[in-house]
């Protein structure tokens, strides 16, 4: 059958290089190019679309956006290398030795069939097109077909350079003056000019010595003799020799800096030593490849106390997700959050979503992500064992290089969250990067991102929102200690972050006998680290009813419950001027029942007298001795002044543990912009136009000037202020807490009793810091405990359950 709208395809243009092609798997579901139907491309927008009878979310496109055109793309596997090596009658392999790394390109890997399709003839299934008659039109389809499938190869750059870190220049690397005291020994000769090591070398691009790297992860060896060169010359910048590639990338690293950096000239600098880069052929690992190797070896134990292999499950809401290399911080989060009904229950109607959605293109739009991510993981379409046609079934690597080794049994594959991560993460310095993260800070990100876009639907606080149901209030109780009068407050917030009191017990020894510097801990039951929480605790306050500086007592306690509450156990130290993760054990009561009946605040008592509002312009006092101790740990004031704000102004480790967890937060420095008791409108009111770009977004006026009096005129700060204060009308009076509706109203969660939750899941985390190492998630599926360890998906025996519950970050309590 001939198509009579062959001519509207001359008019189409092929993708451009800023545009995305989603090729690889549908937009609305994880339906991809491996299965037997392929994916559709809309050859207008470059959308992808599956072609399943039920769903076919290329039928939906096509109806809403009347685009006629479409690439649909299949892809099977190529015979693989271990596949042939398997035949008895394959020749031997080829003698190996130190040879260049070569990435694996994609047409060496798939084979990929292409069959452009019009929608116009064929409304349901699109009329397939394999004889287009005219030249200038078989001519439009070829260029057409070649952009849609060298975009996506030419934009997907080698799956590790996807997730290098941001580097950037420095002046060190900007001033390097390369002058050269000797020639370099040819590649394969060299060596550290003070040991026989001939890996791990590192050039000065200064004068060309070349001396050892530090011991790296994955084994490689090294005596940090680059370094004493360093310390003895000061000559900053080093390039690791084996990873400089023809186009002029290597890994360099600038020891004044102690960090990656980039030189621009470098081509210019290697050629002072005799090196040209155009013949230079990489034969070693880069920081990056062997830090994703080391954060996939902190994996958790996929066996049973016996040794015994923990058995693969399947079915819905049993679905694994796969690596995108360092996203189990991620996908533990999103394993938990999906096991919750308020979030299964939210996303479980993706089609009226997706008939109603304004966004142009699902990609763009994170409800549609959303309602994908709930279609993956729990409708049981996509948890099946690994396909047996692949090269070895029980092999992860076999499709998704960034996959955790896989002992015998067979996992599934897991879909991969590709555009929601990229979505999520948009516009975020550290979400929107490939490193490993704190599981803690992406679960908050999370939540204000969807209240964000909740809040643009309308549905935002009402009974449909699934975040409602982590909110809570605290509630902080100010008393004077000469007038004895109170002040209370009460703060919204979705997760209990409890310090965790250390207490060393028996070094840990190596088999040598030499300490391995990891301590064992003394268990600490969680009541204790709520208690520390919810003490009393003294501070130096000026009293606005006394006039004078005093010494205060403040409590904080709960003023509601949530439905589902977060624990976050604060366990760290400093180590080095590192932030150092400690595992100390937590002990849950029995039968991880949590009660929390004695934590509930009252708010104000008959007979308590409030203190006055404070005066315009009084400033805050700080904890002198807290002050002296942090500021003697390096940090600077106006970052001691906010961590002593936000941890209560009194406990200096407190303090620390607060700074170690927003070292990265773009506005750490920052002045501080203290709330003001003023009336309303005696601040430098800002901009008209600004205060109009605010409002247009849907806030009132008041609120907007509210929040850019708290964050200083900063529309970008206002805007974070606005959606992290969503019930704060903007009225300047004093909130008084005396009305439990009010409370609840404007914090979420209930102050009802009894106040019991259920240990639901778990979070843990193997490695030294929060932001290295691998995430696993433990969730508790009917009576038995499941495993989420990326893709693998296993039930938990009852031993690793146990042993890993004490040693958790995150805990997901249930109200009962």
């Amino acid at each position: 059958m001939s198509c009579p709208h062959l001519v509207d395809l001359t008019a189409l243009e092929p993708p451009r290089l800023s545009q995305q092609v989603h090729r690889e798997e549908c937009t609305q579901c994880f339906d991809n190019q491996d299965q037997p139907l392929g994916v559709d491309v809309c050859l207008s927008c470059f959308t992808g679309g599956c072609l399943d009878r039920t769903r076919s979310h290329m039928r939906l496109h096509v109806a809403k956006t009347n685009h006629a055109f479409t690439l649909n793309v299949k892809r099977k596997a190529k015979p693989s290398a271990r596949a042939a090596s398997a035949n008895p009658d394959s020749p031997p392999p080829a003698k190996m030795t130190k040879i260049a790394i070569l990435e694996e390109r994609e047409e060496d890997k798939w084979e990929h069939m292409t069959m452009i399709k019009c929608w116009r003839c064929d409304p349901s299934n699109g009329l397939e097109l394999p004889n287009i008659g005219s030249t200038e039109v078989a001519s439009k389809a070829k260029e057409l077909t070649d952009g849609v499938m060298h975009s996506l190869s030419s934009a997907r750059q080698s799956e590790v350079k996807a997730w290098e870190e941001e580097i950037e220049a420095c002046e060190h690397s900007l001033l390097l003056h390369p002058e050269p005291k000797g020639p370099i020994e040819a590649s394969g000769e060299a060596h550290c000019v003070r040991c026989d090591l001939k890996d791990n070398l590192w050039l000065c691009l200064t004068c060309g010595a070349l001396g050892c790297g530090r011991a790296q992860f994955g084994g490689v060896g090294g005596n940090g003799h680059a370094l004493n060169h360093y310390e003895e010359t000061q000559h900053p910048v080093s390039v690791k020799l084996g990873t400089i590639t023809p186009e002029g990338g290597a890994d360099i690293y600038c020891y004044a800096c102690n960090d990656a950096r980039l030189d621009p000239e470098l081509p210019r600098h290697l050629a002072a030593f005799g090196i040209n880069v155009l013949t230079q052929k990489k034969t070693e690992k880069s920081m990056t490849e062997l830090q994703i190797e080391h954060n996939l070896q902190f994996d958790f134990s996929l066996t049973d106390e016996s040794g015994n292999a923990l058995e693969p499950v399947f079915g819905p809401g049993l679905t694994g997700l796969a690596n995108l290399g360092n996203s189990c911080y991620m996908a533990s989060v999103i394993q938990t959050v999906f096991s919750l009904p308020s979030f299964q229950t939210r996303y479980s109607d993706a089609q009226q979503h997706w008939q109603t959605c304004t966004q142009p293109l699902p990609a763009g739009c994170l409800e549609c992500q959303m309602y994908k991510l709930s279609d993956g993981l729990l409708s049981g379409r996509y948890s099946h064992p690994r396909p047996a046609g692949s090269s070895d079934p029980s092999e992860p690597k076999s499709t998704n290089s960034l996959a955790h080794d896989s002992p015998i049994p067979i996992f599934q594959e897991g879909v991969k969250p590709m555009m929601f991560k990229a979505l999520i993460g948009k516009g975020h310095e550290e979400f929107s990067t490939m490193k490993q993260q704190d599981s803690e800070e992406f679960f908050t990100h999370f939540i204000t991102a969807l209240r964000r876009e909740l809040k643009k639907t309308g549905t935002e606080g009402t009974s449909t929102d699934p975040t409602e149901a982590f909110r809570f209030g605290l509630e902080q109780r100010l008393q004077c200690g000469d007038c004895g009068k109170v002040r209370y407050r009460v703060d919204g917030s979705d997760v209990l972050s409890i310090p965790v009191p250390k207490r060393d017990a028996t070094a840990k020894s190596t088999t040598e006998g030499e300490v391995e510097g990891e301590l064992l801990f003394e268990d600490v039951a969680i009541d204790e680290c709520l208690g520390d929480l919810m003490g009393v605790d003294a501070l130096e306050y000026s009293c606005p009813s006394c006039n004078k500086k005093v010494i205060a007592r403040k409590q904080t306690r709960m003023a509601t419950f949530p439905s589902v509450l977060v624990l976050h156990a604060r366990k760290f130290q400093l180590v080095n001027w590192v932030p150092t993760k400690l595992d100390i054990p937590i002990i849950l009561p029995e039968n991880d029942i949590l009660p929390l009946d004695k934590y509930l605040g009252r708010g104000v008592q008959p007979g308590e007298v409030e203190l006055p509002d404070e005066q315009a312009g009084s400033s805050v006092t700080f904890n002198t001795e807290a002050m002296a101790q942090l500021e003697g740990m390096g940090f600077p004031t106006v970052r001691c002044h906010k961590a002593l704000l936000a941890t209560g102004n009194s406990d200096p480790n407190a303090a620390m543990e607060w700074l170690f967890m927003h070292m990265d937060d773009p506005d750490i420095d920052a002045p501080i912009q203290l709330a003001s008791a003023s009336p309303a409108g005696s601040a430098p009111e800002s901009a008209p136009e600004v205060i109009g770009m605010l409002t247009d977004m849907g806030f009132t006026q008041a609120q907007v000037k509210k929040a850019l009096r708290e964050t200083g005129g900063d529309p970008d700060r206002a805007v974070d202020w606005l959606f992290n204060h969503p019930d704060d009308s903007g009225e300047e009076a004093h909130q008084t807490i005396s009305s439990e509706a009010s409370v609840k109203s404007s914090t979420g969660g209930s102050s009802a009793l009894p106040a019991n939750f259920r240990l639901k899941a778990f979070i843990s985390h193997k490695g030294h810091t929060v932001h290295s190492g691998h995430y696993v998630a433990h969730i508790r599926v009917g009576d038995e405990w499941v495993l989420f360890n990326d893709e693998k998906v296993v039930k938990a025996d009852a031993e690793s359950v146990m042993q890993l519950k004490k040693l958790a970050y995150l805990y997901i309590f249930e109200r009962v």
